[in-house]
């Protein structure tokens, strides 16, 4: 949040008038979690100091407090690039940790010693676009005194000087590396000195200087420089092996720089960077020089890791490029002058001289014929030789083992090799029948050599101009042919890679996605797959092309943008989860995007992939929900507890004071009403329990449709006139594992908050039916047979926010005072502890429907039998009360005593074990279940040992089931004298029939 400024405090603001942008930032900026407080609050020392630094023109900056937090202008916002705006206010260490090492020191002098500071052309490693690059500034630092005269903060202006140093050293080195070549008159001195100064000037692993034959694609080196750690590359290369896009560009004269083959799109293909792996580079710029329509040379730099080269480096290389082309060909042709006068001089020394000149110009041909290391041949139209030369001969000899000579026959030479005897006779007969053409094709006898090579048949006329033969000119191309294969198998398996990756890319089943990055800043959709079609429902036909915000909603437009935007200011994977309702309900989606980048290091393109995962979302927030409901349930468990235990003493003095008549009308009247209190708190102990899941349950075999249709007329009139009630529940219906007593309660319970949906009336409908649940698909329910009993409403209904916690104790929108928020945490944790589940489906306006589903029962429901007579006996007998509650023994006891009995009583366990050990008089046992160390059912297990007989009376105010053996009488707390008398009648009855 923003620092909001009230009128009041306008003048307190006057030092940031006239500050920019940056003075608007720093008005709403959040100050009040810096050490720096409030701009209201801030000393008028860094006030003053402010209001100077966001008037200047110049870059000015301000370090303030121990941390040194930023304060800065306009002008100086560019400094920290994408670092501004969250630079402001931030400490300078956060803010500058690629070069505190460097500024640290200097500031901390200033804070010290309380005098200034300035450097000039300071080398500062800064990184930009995620590289460090070497940066050059001047800036001074100067202190600032707050109130006590001690230094408060730093005062910093500054400007960049990168380029002007970067351009000095460029032109002192050109300078230097001119006046080198300048002396040379060797063309090969004239290219070492060039790539040794460039290499080491460059700090790189290889330089190398060649030139490029007549088809632009071949380049030949005759000697590189390396720093040592990679081998010399001298020879051939074939430029074409490095990628269309980088022939292209050579050609053009385009520079290229690659700053990581592996991630450039122009070399990333397989066969590319098989190129490069086979030289040992990562990185390299390549300046090729097109001289008369043609590139003639190039001149490259290779490095074995990726480096991030810049536009400097480019415009280096390529002028060394020049100036290494100009000095070789001016050697070259001062070398040819100096030639050409040597050879005037020699033919002008004597006639004889000339004459030898002649004759060698005569026989030059023959010279070059022989000399040549193209295979040249003559055949008449008879397959005879008509002239061969050596070249040509020492081949024969090498791949045959024979050696042809002028008159004999080419057929009659290859007739112990027919295979070979046939190819030939192929090719010949083409152009001895007159045909001009070139062909490629191997020869040779596989057990000595086997090499193709390319022919270029001509046809041999005579003086009258008829065909005498056919010429032949060859050249061994064997290595060229297999690099041509090589490529040719690259190009398949990149094209296998290629069917690949679009395999992939079409069968994934996680959701990918293309999307383009556009010069101004616009992202457009080049590429989805199927399962990004299925998932989000866009079909790449329609989409395709187009912009974001020309696709989606506008809201979701922009968190989109936000999100591509943020990967291309930081450049950096991004992964994330969000949110979208595109398909007619909330998605969870979590997403990675890749920044992909081109030559030059900018980001062209986004690679995404999503995955949904809305279904593992839904059931963490379900477990999140159950543990939730449990950790509540305990607690409300452990509260109804001590609840219990709080009102078994009202209750039982209450009931006391009613059954005496104690005081007059107006004492009695407010002991009914005391009374009344406390029963309705005992049956809000007793929702909390049943929330909590601990209630005790009488389970047996209930007849829901009986129930349903006998509470039809208690429902109507508990609902009132204005709500039609309709009940529907099938004669033939299972009967269901409840207590019957509980499971009414929850009926009215719900018909009751029905009735509060329906302020203006509406239709009640309670419905009972038999259901089937498979395995799998009932959520929280086991498979198995259930019954479900349904309370649909027309009323206002739920929003989401409302239904998620509607089951949660004390939650109520019906206003204070108008409901305990316990009805549905009842219903729910009845429904829990029998084994069942409650769903609610409800939408805004159009009412809600609430499901109790009860497992069916294989019992029976039992006929109602006749009620037996309750009584006790009028002679007193001895009763042992046991409780670690003074005041529920207490008030217990009272209880006992107006019964008839004696009370023996005990604070725990061990005692009350004890007096029955020493031999006291003992009719009945009533004793706690939790108390210190040992339990009530432990110690009635003990006493029906030593006194078999006597009757015992279990009382918890836990109502908990845990623990206390079934056959054990048991008593809820609280509770009346009379709810006591009928206990312990029961059990004497019990224990006389």
């Amino acid at each position: 949040m923003g620092t909001k400024v009230e009128a009041s405090d306008q003048e307190s603001l006057d030092f940031l008038v006239n500050g920019g942008e940056t003075a608007a930032l720093i008005l709403a900026h959040d100050w009040s979690a810096t050490p720096l407080g409030l701009p209201e609050t801030w000393p008028q020392s860094l006030r003053s100091s402010l209001s100077i630094c966001l008037t200047s023109s110049f870059p000015t900056a301000i370090y303030w407090g121990p941390e040194l937090h930023l304060l800065y202008n306009d002008a100086w916002a560019p400094i920290p690039a994408g670092r501004h705006p969250w630079a402001l206010g931030r400490p300078g260490a956060e803010v500058w940790t690629d070069i505190w090492d460097v500024v640290y020191p200097q500031l901390a002098r200033v804070l010290e010693t309380g005098e200034g500071f300035s450097t000039y052309d300071q080398m500062l490693p800064m990184v930009r676009g995620g590289v460090r690059r070497e940066t050059y500034w001047n800036y001074s630092f100067t202190p600032i005194r707050g109130e006590d005269g001690s230094i408060a903060g730093v005062f910093n202006q500054g400007h960049e000087t990168t380029d002007r140093v970067l351009g000095e050293r460029r032109n002192r080195f050109l300078l230097d590396l001119s006046d080198k070549l300048r002396s040379l008159a060797d063309p090969r001195k004239v290219i070492e000195v060039a790539q040794e100064a460039l290499g080491r000037h460059l700090g790189a692993n290889r330089v190398g200087y060649g030139e490029v034959e007549e088809t632009a694609r071949y380049f030949t080196t005759d000697r590189n420089w390396t720093d040592g750690s990679v081998p010399s590359r001298e020879g051939t290369h074939d430029l074409a092996g490095f990628g269309p896009d980088v022939l292209a560009a050579l050609r053009a004269g385009i520079p290229l720089l690659i700053s990581d083959a592996a991630r450039d799109p122009r070399t990333s293909a397989p066969e590319s960077l098989a190129a490069f792996d086979a030289i040992d580079t990562r990185a390299a710029i390549t300046a090729s020089l097109v001289k008369e329509g043609r590139m003639r040379v190039a001149l490259y730099v290779h490095a074995r890791e990726p480096r991030p080269w810049d536009e400097h480096d480019v415009e280096l290389v390529t002028e060394v490029a020049e100036r290494t082309w100009a000095a070789v060909e001016r050697a070259r042709s001062e070398a040819a002058l100096r030639e050409r006068e040597a050879r005037l001089r020699q033919l002008n020394d004597t006639l004889e001289h000339r004459i030898e000149a002649a004759l060698a110009e005569r026989n030059l041909l023959a010279t070059i014929v022989e000399t040549t290391d193209v295979q040249i041949q003559v055949l008449d139209r008879e397959y005879r030789w008509l002239a061969i030369n050596k070249a040509c001969a020492d081949e024969y000899q090498r791949i045959f083992g024979k050696r042809p000579e002028i008159g004999k026959n080419l057929l009659e030479l290859l007739a112990d090799r027919p295979d070979q005897q046939a190819a030939a006779k192929a090719v010949w007969s083409r152009a001895l029948a007159g045909e001009a053409f070139t062909q490629v094709s191997e020869f040779g006898d596989p057990e000595l050599d086997s090499r193709s090579y390319e022919m270029r048949f001509e046809v041999l006329r005579g003086p009258d101009g008829s065909q005498a033969g056919a010429f032949l000119m060859g050249r061994d191309v064997t290595e060229r042919v297999a690099e041509q294969q090589r490529l040719a198998e690259a190009q398949a398996a990149r094209r296998e890679a290629d069917a690949l990756y679009r395999a992939y890319f079409e069968n994934a089943p996680e959701a990918l996605f293309v999307v383009g990055v556009r010069s101004d800043g616009g992202f457009v959709v080049e590429e989805v797959n199927p399962a990004h079609e299925a998932g989000v429902g866009f079909k790449i036909e329609d989409i395709r092309g187009k912009r974001i915000e020309h696709i989606l909603p506008p809201s979701v437009a922009r968190r989109v943008l936000e999100t591509y935007r943020h990967v291309v200011e930081t450049g950096t994977i991004y992964q994330y989860r969000e949110v979208f309702d595109l398909a007619g309900g909330p998605q969870h989606w979590d997403t990675s995007l890749v920044p992909v980048r081109d030559a030059e290091g900018h980001i062209i393109r986004l690679m995404g992939s999503s995955r949904n995962v809305t279904r593992q979302v839904t059931a963490e927030e379900a477990l999140r929900q159950s543990q939730k409901m449990e950790s509540m349930g305990q607690l409300t468990g452990g509260v109804a507890h001590d609840f219990n235990n709080l009102l078994t003493p009202i209750v039982g003095a209450l009931d006391m004071l009613q059954s005496r008549g104690v005081g007059g009308e107006r004492e009695q009247r407010l002991i009914a009403g005391a009374a009344q209190s406390a029963e309705r708190a005992k049956t809000l102990v007793q929702r909390l329990l049943a929330f909590a899941r601990r209630q005790p349950l009488q389970m047996t075999a209930v007849d829901v449709g009986k129930v349903v249709r006998g509470m039809a007329d208690l429902v109507a009139s508990t609902t009132g006139p204005q709500v039609r009630v309709m009940v529907e529940a099938a004669e033939d219906l299972p009967p269901a594992k409840a207590d019957p007593n509980q499971l009414e309660m929850a009926l009215l319970n719900l018909a009751v908050n029905a009735r509060d949906a329906m302020p203006r009336g509406g239709t009640l409908r309670i419905t009972a039916s038999a259901e089937t649940v498979q395995a799998g698909v009932g959520g929280t329910l086991q498979a198995g047979r259930y019954v479900r009993l349904s309370v649909a409403d027309t009323g206002t209904g739920m929003d989401e926010g409302t239904l998620a916690r509607a089951v949660e104790p004390f939650f109520s929108t019906k206003g204070i005072g108008k409901g305990t928020g316990l009805g549905l945490s009842m219903v729910h944790g009845l429904a829990s502890q029998l084994g069942g589940a409650l769903s609610i489906k409800s939408k805004p306006g159009l009412g809600t429907n609430v499901e109790l589903w009860l497992p069916e029962s294989a019992d029976r429901p039992e006929a109602p039998g006749p009620a037996r007579a309750v009584h006790l006996a009028h002679a007193r007998k001895s009763a042992l009360l046991v409780d670690d509650e003074e005041l529920v023994r207490l008030s217990t006891a009272d209880m006992l005593a107006d019964l008839g009995y004696d009370v023996l009583e005990a604070t725990t366990a061990e005692e009350g074990l004890a007096l029955v050990q020493k031999g006291a008089e003992l009719d009945l046992l009533v004793t706690d279940h939790l108390m210190p160390g040992m339990t009530g059912s432990d110690l009635a297990r003990t006493v029906q040992t030593l006194r078999p007989g006597v009757p015992i009376l279990v009382i918890s105010g836990y109502a908990e089931s845990e623990g206390i053996e079934p056959d054990l009488p048991r008593l809820t707390k609280p509770f009346r004298k009379d709810e006591l008398a009928a206990s312990i009648a029961s059990l004497m009855n019990g224990r006389s029939s």
